[in-house]
């Protein structure tokens, strides 16, 4: 269902962005940068996190650390990550899979400035095998995601 509902994301929102489907596991940022021929810094991960009572993703680009300092600033809270079996009931993505597109209910998404690096990123599409590649700009632009300063400098 989660590889299905981005599929359908893209086909009502923007149809000209294929989801690209891999025979190897891209599940960790190490794993989709060497299957997808670009660097560990291009892949967009998307982190999971519960802010009070409300569930937020923010997408980073793979080689940052959130800083939590800084997201207790911005989002308002102390930031914690959600354990494994929220994330796939609350996003609808398994881990792995999550990405800011074809959620299984509205979530308030955030884009990390560290994307802006990148002409493209690679984020996850649903499935720990599936990705697409997209401007940070066109990712956030579909997904109404808010620009935010809420990691450590790459390095």
């Amino acid at each position: 269902m989660s590889l299905a509902s981005v599929r359908a994301f893209f086909a009502e929102r923007s149809p000209d962005i294929a989801v690209v489907e891999l025979d190897t596991r891209t599940a960790t940022v190490a794993e989709a940068a060497v299957a997808h021929g670009v660097d560990p810094a291009q892949i967009a991960k998307t982190l999971s996190l519960r802010v009070g009572d409300q569930v937020v993703l923010v997408v980073t680009r793979g080689d940052v650390r959130l800083d939590n300092r800084k997201a207790k600033a911005v989002l308002g809270g102390k930031v914690r990550m959600l354990d494994l079996d929220a994330v796939e009931a609350i996003t609808g993505h398994p881990v792995g899979g999550v990405c800011p597109f074809g959620l299984a209910a509205p979530l308030r998404i955030y884009c990390d400035v560290s994307l802006k690096a990148f002409d493209a990123v690679v984020p996850a599409a649903g499935s720990a095998c599936s990705a697409v590649r997209i401007a940070p700009e066109r990712m956030a632009a579909l997904t109404g995601a808010t620009w935010v300063d809420v990691c450590q400098a790459p390095g």
